[in-house]
C-alpha cells in the first residue's frame, strides 16, 4: 500500500517541529512497524540543505529579492519531491514534511505580495501534482507564534521580517484553510504542547482509520 504525506503548516513558533517529533514517535507505535519519516522544507535533501542556508541565513550584506526566493523554494522542492518524498510513499511510508506547498502561497504570495497565479503554476511544476493528503494548519497568534521562536535563540532572517508581514502570512493560511477545506484541517496550537498533541492525535487517528491503517 502506498503511503500517505502529512504536512505540518504555520506561522513561526506555531510548533511544527515539536508536534512532528512527537507524531513520529506515536505512529511508529501505532501502525505496526510501518516506516514513518520526517523531513522539511527548505531541508530535506542534501541540495536542500545549501538552498536552506542560502535562504535563512545569506550572510551579511546578502539581499534576496522577492522572486529569487520564491524560485528557491521551488528548486529545494522540486529535489525534494522527486529525490525523497515520491521513493518513500512509493516504499509505503508515512512521510511528516514540516512545511510545502501552502507555505509558499502564504509567504511568498501573501506576504511579499508576489502573484497568486504564478505561484500556483510553479508549485504544480515543482510538486510534479503532488498534494498533502492531509495538512495540519497549527493556528497560533502571530505575536505569541514570534514570542515562542525569539525564544530558540538568534532569530533567522524571515523570523526577522516585521509583524505587518507575519500577520499577512497569517491571513493567507487562513484563506487557505477556507479553500481548501477537505485537505486542511485546523488545530489551535495556543495552548501546552500535550493539548496540542491530544488534538493532532484525534485527528490523525481518524485519517488512518478512514484510510484502512487501523482496524475497526
Amino acid at each position: 500500500m502506498r503511503g500517505k504525506f502529512i504536512v505540518f503548516e504555520g506561522v513561526e513558533g506555531c510548533g511544527k517541529t515539536t508536534q512532528l517529533q512527537k507524531v513520529q514517535g506515536w505512529l511508529a507505535e501505532l501502525l505496526n512497524g510501518r516506516p514513518v519519516v520526517v523531513t522539511r522544507q527548505p531541508g530535506g535533501t542534501e541540495l536542500g540543505v545549501q538552498l536552506r542556508r542560502l535562504l535563512l541565513n545569506p550572510g551579511p550584506g546578502v539581499v534576496i529579492q522577492n522572486r529569487a526566493e520564491l524560485l528557491l523554494y521551488a528548486a529545494d522542492r522540486a529535489q525534494h519531491v522527486e529525490g525523497f518524498i515520491e521513493p518513500n510513499l512509493a516504499a509505503g511510508a508515512i512521510v511528516l514534511c514540516d512545511r510545502y506547498t501552502d507555505s509558499t502561497v502564504a509567504y511568498q504570495g501573501y506576504g511579499r505580495q508576489l502573484n497568486l497565479e504564478t505561484i500556483e503554476v510553479l508549485n504544480r511544476l515543482a510538486t510534479n501534482g503532488l498534494e498533502s493528503d492531509l495538512t495540519v494548519w497549527l493556528d497560533v497568534d502571530v505575536a505569541v507564534g514570534l514570542g515562542r521562536a525569539k525564544k530558540r535563540g538568534v532569530a533567522d532572517r524571515i523570523e526577522q521580517a516585521d509583524l505587518e508581514f507575519h500577520r499577512s502570512v497569517q491571513n493567507g493560511y487562513t484563506e487557505l484553510a477556507k479553500i481548501h477545506q477537505k485537505r486542511i484541517v485546523r488545530v489551535d496550537a495556543g495552548g501546552s504542547v500535550d493539548e496540542v498533541f491530544g488534538e493532532v492525535k484525534k485527528i490523525l487517528s481518524g485519517y488512518f482509520l478512514k484510510w484502512g491503517f487501523l482496524g475497526d
